[in-house]
């Protein structure tokens, strides 16, 4: 597991935490070889490069007790560099809020440990503590506020749990014959492991509000405002006007890409968050710089 900054005696690397690893009796270079058996263990820990949690390095026959923590480095494997980049908005003793743009994942999940804002952002700031307020798709880009004060965690993030937060974000999707602005209203179900959500018939459990900015030949500008924050809400929600976002591979049909392309990004913005501070008490507002191409395709 990820070590943090409270208990880990080692410090941040290019963005990244040290891992935590809790050992069972026995002679830890085994241990370390059967849980990560591609990492040269009798080498790194003959240069010192595995410790204890008071930051002494063990020895290669190190026999140790249950529970034992050990502390070390390691490199994730490679990734495909996302080639935009991460842009700072704001940033004081509470906060930091940035541009996140499209392709790159919010926190380290699965494949994307580097390629994510979270790395990014402790990377160019050197903040180890700093943590996201809330998460934005990997294929949206737009407003994503993190907070930089781990004693104000609980009041930010329960900010935008309760939903006490006006989102505004912006969509280039076909131009439907339907009356705006209007309310969409639906029930949404995403299971653990499977790709897309879906809507069921029952009891709504999303809500956006979508109106047209903007008219173009065959396509339209929409402002998305979601009351909700259901994964997939404004995807799922756009398509079932018959209006889905423009290169969205998941609505209405799945279409997993195989080979990574980066000359088609969603086109979807989360334009603007805003809300009542709960520590400060005055009104925020952080806007995005990005545009999104009506002419993309």
């Amino acid at each position: 597991m990820l070590a943090d900054r409270v208990t880990s005696p080692l410090a941040m690397r290019d963005g990244l935490g040290p891992v935590r690893f809790i050992a069972t009796t026995g002679v830890l270079l085994s241990q370390l070889e059967k849980a990560y058996p591609d990492e040269p263990w009798r080498e790194r820990i003959a240069s010192g490069d595995v410790v204890d949690k008071a930051g002494r390095a063990f020895l290669a026959d190190a026999r140790v007790g249950n529970g034992t923590e050990a502390f070390f480095h390691l490199e994730p494997a490679a990734e495909t560099p996302v080639p935009f980049p991460l842009e700072i908005l704001h940033q004081d003793e509470a906060l930091v809020v940035v541009d996140k743009p499209h392709f790159l994942a919010t926190i380290p999940r699965g494949q994307h440990v580097r390629e994510t804002a979270l790395v990014r952002l402790r990377a160019m700031t050197g903040l180890a503590d700093v943590v996201p307020a809330h998460r934005l798709d990997r294929m949206t880009a737009g407003v994503l506020v993190f907070i930089a004060d781990s004693t104000l965690r609980r009041s930010y993030q329960e900010l935008f749990s309760s939903q006490r937060v006006h989102k505004t974000y912006e969509a280039i999707a076909p131009a439907v014959d339907l009356d705006f602005p209007r309310v969409v209203r639906t029930r949404i179900v995403k299971e653990h492991g499977v790709m897309v959500a879906r809507h069921e018939p029952g009891e709504p459990n999303s809500e956006s509000r979508v109106d047209v900015i903007e008219r173009f030949a065959e396509r339209a500008r929409y402002r998305l405002e979601p009351k909700t924050g259901k994964t997939h809400q404004l995807r799922l929600h756009m398509a079932s006007l018959g209006a889905p976002i423009l290169n969205d591979n998941y609505y209405p049909e799945y279409r997993p890409q195989r080979e990574v392309s980066f000359d088609k990004p969603l086109q979807l913005l989360a334009r603007a968050i805003e809300f009542d501070d709960p520590v400060t008490g005055e009104r925020r507002r952080f806007e995005s710089r990005r545009e999104l191409s009506a002419i993309s395709d």
